[in-house]
């Protein structure tokens, strides 16, 4: 197997155990996340088994179902994207003061993580 082959196989094993991450995170079956994204039953399952590959548009369609963006989606280390993004867009409306404050009370609580 060439490189290209070995940096293919290394993603569609990210996608697989991507979606079954997010999927067991919101409790939600292989069955019925296939059935809500207007796919065959065993679409999920397919994808989960590494049997296929969502197309573009699926991946897509994945991607909003779990309220993520691609970006959040290959971006493994953010282990709550949706919850992240919604605290982002609120941070967007705070004051210079009020986010300093907000960074103040984050180190304060990590700084305690980590005693």
């Amino acid at each position: 197997m060439d490189e290209i082959e070995l940096n293919i196989d290394k993603w569609k094993k990210f996608i697989r155990n991507r979606v079954t991450e997010l999927r067991l995170k919101a409790d939600i079956s292989e069955y019925q996340m296939s059935l809500e994204l207007g796919q065959n039953k065993g679409y999920i399952q397919g994808i989960s088994s590494g049997k296929a590959m969502p197309s573009m548009a699926g991946f897509l369609n994945i991607c909003d179902y779990f309220s993520i963006t691609p970006l959040e989606f290959f971006d493994s280390d953010i282990k709550e994207p949706s919850l992240l993004r919604s605290i982002n867009e609120k941070l967007n409306h705070l004051t210079e003061e009020d986010l300093e404050l907000v960074n103040e009370v984050l180190e304060r609580i990590l700084a305690k993580q980590t005693i």
